[in-house]
């Protein structure tokens, strides 16, 4: 069983930052990409930032310049640095990870999403 579970959101003014990291466990093998997504009210929910294992990330237009994501392989852990928050940042934030995971008779390769943490940005 799999798991992926985000930590550091919360309320902050415009011009404020916030870190959410978002760590898995379980009988993991390999992960792949790691990403961060976001779902605000009455919107579908769009890419923010994705970043590979070897390291490359892509961004989201509206993000780039102000959120950074990185991870540690070590730790099976994403982080997502925002900075220069707006208040049309304001959503769920989901973490994904596409990764390798063991079972008892064979290895299975699926995407994951973790159970969302609020982020709120307004003044």
């Amino acid at each position: 069983q799999v798991q992926l579970v985000e930590s550091g959101g919360g309320a902050v003014q415009p011009g404020g930052s916030l870190r959410l990291s978002c760590a898995a466990s379980g009988s993991i093998v390999s992960i792949y990409a790691m990403g961060w997504y976001r779902q605000a009210p009455g919107k579908q929910r769009e890419l923010v930032a994705t970043i590979t294992a070897g390291g490359s990330t892509n961004y989201a237009d509206s993000v780039k310049g102000r959120f950074t994501i990185s991870r540690d392989n070590g730790k099976n852990t994403v982080y997502l640095q925002m900075n220069s928050l707006k208040p049309e940042d304001t959503a769920v934030y989901y973490c994904n990870a596409d990764l390798l995971h063991s079972t008892t008779f064979q290895a299975i390769r699926d995407g994951y999403w973790g159970q969302g943490t609020q982020v709120t940005v307004s003044s």
